[in-house]
C-alpha cells in the first residue's frame, strides 16, 4: 500500500514546476505538493516547523539560496534533517553529486530533456518513496 506523500518542490522554474504537478495528475497520484519559488522561500516555510514534508524534492540551480546552501543549512538544523531530500535538477556535474552526497541527501536525480523519460524517473522516485516507512519530525 502507498503512502500519500507530502511533497516541498523547490523549483524556480514554473515550466517545472508545471511539468511535475502536469505528471502527479495525470497519473492519479493524490500526494499533496508545497511549492517553493527558491531555498529562501522554503526555508521560511521549513523554520515554522509545522506541517513538514515527507520529502522535500530539490532544484539546485536557484536565486537568493542556492541547493547546496540550502542542503547545508537543512541538514545543520536538529529537527528537519531527518527529512529525506532528494536534488532534482539538471546538473550531472560529479562536483555538485559528490558535495550534496556528503552533506547527506538520500538521492539524486538528473532531470532528463525527453517529457517521457522524466515522467518516468519521477514516477518511480514517488513510488519508492511512498512505500518506504517515514518518520514525522
Amino acid at each position: 500500500m502507498q503512502n500519500i506523500l507530502t511533497i516541498l518542490l523547490i523549483e524556480d522554474d514554473q515550466i517545472e514546476v508545471m511539468k511535475f504537478n502536469r505528471i502527479l495528475s495525470k497519473m492519479e497520484m493524490k500526494h499533496n505538493v508545497i511549492e517553493a519559488n527558491n531555498g529562501e522561500e522554503a526555508l521560511n516555510y521549513l523554520m515554522k516547523k509545522e506541517n513538514l514534508p515527507s520529502i522535500i524534492l530539490l532544484d539546485l540551480n536557484m536565486p537568493k539560496v542556492n541547493g547546496i546552501e540550502f542542503l547545508k543549512i537543512l541538514k545543520n538544523d536538529d529537527v528537519l534533517k531527518y527529512i529525506p531530500t532528494i536534488v532534482l535538477t539538471t546538473s550531472n556535474n560529479y562536483k555538485d553529486i559528490f558535495e550534496c552526497y556528503k552533506i547527506g541527501i538520500a538521492g539524486y536525480l538528473v532531470k532528463p530533456l525527453k517529457y517521457e523519460d522524466y515522467k518516468n524517473k519521477l514516477i518511480k522516485l514517488l513510488s519508492y518513496w511512498s512505500v518506504n516507512e517515514l518518520i514525522t519530525v
